[in-house]
């Protein structure tokens, strides 16, 4: 799946989904599922957010998406997820990009 468009002599990166993730047994489901569904995504590991920045983040759920296309939290979510990009693909013939798709 490919990231990016150009625009004038500019090269402009599409968003990747962010997975919050942390060393549950659904995280690595989550990753598993995105990674078979050739669906690009950065990890991040929701334990270095507390080393890194301002402490623990008690109302965010690991396994989390947060995409263009929304916030979608817990495994389900993360189904869901892949459910409105297979679907936005096969409509659209892309890989679904929203108007907020670019930096």
């Amino acid at each position: 799946m490919s990231y990016g468009i150009e625009v004038g002599k500019y090269k402009m990166k599409q968003r990747k989904p962010v997975l919050i993730i942390d060393e549950s047994a659904a995280s690595l489901k989550a990753i598993e599922l995105l990674r078979e569904k050739g669906i690009e995504f950065v990890n991040f590991d929701i334990r270095k957010f507390a080393e890194s920045c301002c402490g623990d983040l008690p109302t965010t759920k690991a396994p989390s998406v947060f995409a263009p296309e929304g916030v979608f939290k817990g495994l389900s979510g993360v189904e869901d997820y892949i459910a409105v990009v297979l679907a936005s693909a096969a409509k659209d013939g892309t890989q679904g990009e929203s108007k907020s798709a670019y930096w």
